[in-house]
């Protein structure tokens, strides 16, 4: 490479802040000073840059070693015109072989985030001599890279005739295409095995892995399971429990595998404390999980037991798993299973078919597995609907609990939302407010509503402080989308400049990202209290941690929300507001998400006219293509 490209490309890496360690202002002294790759940077040459001390030059020099496999790929990207900033993300992707493997094959761009296909074809013209649209490299890219594009939608596979329109707008011959993905090994036939000739439906390999993973283990668990007791050793009269609870923790006792299911206030914890004490009865290990933090903590405080997320559960741990482009890998499988007899997973909508292949391959044989959830919700923000395809499956033993419990308390929240999950939405009815409904004609009104709500209306009348108030909305973007609403609420609740990359202490933060080794998962709702050697300490609902300055990016703030990432928590009190500009995309699942986190009060504000009506009679679970409720039942007839 020439010199002069190999010190632009030092000084895209810099600009970049690849280099862990040296911020932009520091990056500027040191191109400024002529130092132009990674060989020249020694601890002598940085230390004559005013206010850098001989320690930090220690440092930095390490962190840039770290680094290289990184500045390797800037080397091949920066010519080629295509953005630095992809470097981080292909060498997590790709391993330190990524600059290699993007010569070799530059469509493989097309595998990290933001890259679409005219910029993985300008990239490849500008890095291979007589790269042509028909190469079989870009037509298996193509093909994984619609795949990917379906798997952000939900779906676990595709049809191959859906694939053809895109492919040959793409000027490359469908069926080569789908041919060479299958060679090269990252995409599967997963056609059914009495279908025509020839594939039918084809997968991303590591999802179509995941769900036969799911399936077989669900089969083991319950071909290996014995009774936990005797039928009348299961004492159950000190919990009250209705019939249909009762059944339940008998299905716990007596399958591998069991769901419970229901609406809120039907008394799902409830039964699940039961279960709890059965264990203690029966003197076996009981583990409890869910996906959130938030989640955990509320079973652990209607149980009385230890409760955990479902990554600490299985011992994340940080090794970057290039299969699902993971930075992390579990410490309990297979082959070093949970020691519990008994386990216990809430929210289970929200596990995608990746993590739910974590979960069960790591229950041992003989476990007893009682999956709780409610398929009413929205689905996993990862492909697959695990929780519903078990249930469909009709493999499983599975307790819907109907009768709502939440009477004596009022029940507003719980009757409203009774009435949503079976598509109505009706009048609200509440004298002592539990439910207010708060109407808007415009989005920026629907806002000023929310701003009034959460910093007056409901701390002044219902005694409910602003820190125990969520906003949560369907859409990002607008008046009142989580963006704007974010910075209205930060300006009144707690003002300030973002001295700490953006944030302040005090600030509410939600997390975007999983980085279980650092102690906080993606959707995570905390506070952050203050600032340690490295990063932002934060009080997460599963407990402190500190959030390196490398991972800030990864944090928003959270006093809004949007319907998904609320998904698995609960707060005293919710504020919803949908405004018209998410008509398109309610459905009777997002309406009964929003409505659900809320504990003690719901207040609704509500821009969107008749939409929201229609939606919630009209507009059910969007459909996902996925396997696992037919590999399930073709598992049960071998």
């Amino acid at each position: 490479m020439p010199i002069e490209t190999a010190a632009n490309a030092f000084a895209a890496f810099c600009d970049a802040r690849l280099w862990p360690g040296c911020g932009p202002a520091l990056a500027r002294r040191v191109v400024a000073a002529g130092i132009s790759h990674p060989d020249d940077v020694t601890p002598g040459a940085l230390s004559e840059l005013d206010g850098v001390s001989a320690s930090r030059a220690d440092k930095l020099v390490d962190s840039l070693d770290r680094a290289r496999p990184v500045f390797e790929v800037v080397e091949v990207l920066h010519p080629a015109g295509a953005q630095a900033r992809l470097a981080g993300a292909a060498v997590r992707r790709f391993g330190p072989g990524a600059a290699s493997l993007l010569r070799d094959d530059p469509w493989r761009l097309l595998e990290l985030p933001g890259v679409d296909v005219p910029d993985a074809d300008a990239f490849a013209r500008r890095t291979l001599d007589g790269a042509r649209p028909d190469d079989p490299r870009r037509a298996r890219a193509l093909v994984a890279h619609q795949l990917a594009r379906a798997a952000r939608a939900g779906h676990t596979y595709a049809t191959v005739e859906s694939l053809r329109p895109l492919l040959a707008s793409s000027r490359v011959d469908p069926d080569e295409a789908v041919a060479a993905a299958l060679d090269g090994g990252d995409v599967l036939d997963v056609t059914a095995a009495d279908a025509d000739e020839g594939p039918a439906h084809v997968a991303l390999a590591g999802f179509a892995m995941a769900e036969d993973a799911v399936a077989e283990a669900l089969h083991r668990l319950t071909a290996t399971a014995e009774p936990l007791c005797k039928e009348d050793e299961l004492a159950t009269d000190a919990f009250a429990l209705d019939p249909a609870q009762v059944h339940a923790v008998h299905e716990l006792a007596a399958h591998g595998v069991s769901v419970l299911t229901g609406g809120p206030g039907t008394g799902k914890s409830r039964t699940v404390a039961a279960v709890v004490a059965l264990a203690a009865t029966l003197e076996e290990p009981i583990a409890l999980a869910a996906p959130t933090g938030r989640a955990a903590k509320r079973i652990e405080e209607l149980t009385g037991h230890e409760a955990s997320t479902i990554h600490r559960l299985l011992g994340a741990y940080p090794s970057s798993d290039r299969e699902s482009g993971r930075d992390y890998a579990f410490a309990r499988n297979e082959a070093w299973p949970l020691d519990a007899r008994i386990v216990v997973v809430d929210e289970v909508s929200m596990l995608d078919v990746e993590l739910a292949a974590a979960l069960v391959e790591a229950c041992a044989d003989g476990t007893h597995l009682l999956l709780v959830g409610d398929p009413a919700q929205l689905p996993s923000i990862g492909p697959g609907r695990v929780l519903a395809d078990v249930i469909e499956s009709g493999q499983v033993p599975v307790t819907e609990l109907t009768t709502l419990h939440r009477q004596a308390e009022g029940g507003a929240i719980a009757k409203l939302a009774t009435a949503v999950r079976a598509g109505d939405l009706p009048p609200v009815d509440s004298p002592d407010r539990e439910v207010v409904v708060v109407p808007a004609r415009t989005a920026d009104e629907a806002a000023h509503r929310v701003t009034q709500l959460v910093t007056d209306s409901i701390p002044r009348a219902l005694s409910i402080p602003a820190d125990e108030v969520q906003v949560v909305t369907p859409i990002h973007r607008g008046p009142a989308g989580t963006i704007a609403l974010n910075a209205v609420l930060k300006a009144r609740l707690n003002p300030g400049r973002g001295e700490h990359r953006g944030f302040d202490v005090g600030d509410r933060v939600v997390a975007t990202a999983n980085h279980p080794d650092e102690g906080f998962a993606n959707g995570e709702v905390g506070v952050v209290t203050g600032v340690e050697d490295g990063g932002l300490a934060v009080s997460f609902a599963a407990g402190p941690a500190v959030v390196p300055f490398k991972h800030v990016g990864d944090l928003l703030h959270g006093w809004a929300l949007t319907v998904h990432r609320a998904q698995g928590s609960e707060w005293p009190a919710v504020v919803t507001v949908l405004p018209r500009e998410a008509g398109s995309m309610l459905s009777r699942p997002l309406v009964y998400t929003a409505f659900t986190r809320a504990k003690a009060h719901l207040s609704i504000v509500h821009a969107a006219g008749p939409a929201v009506a229609h939606a919630v009679r009209t507009v059910g679970e969007r459909p996902r293509l996925t396997r696992l409720a037919a590999l399930l039942r073709e598992r049960a007839e071998d």
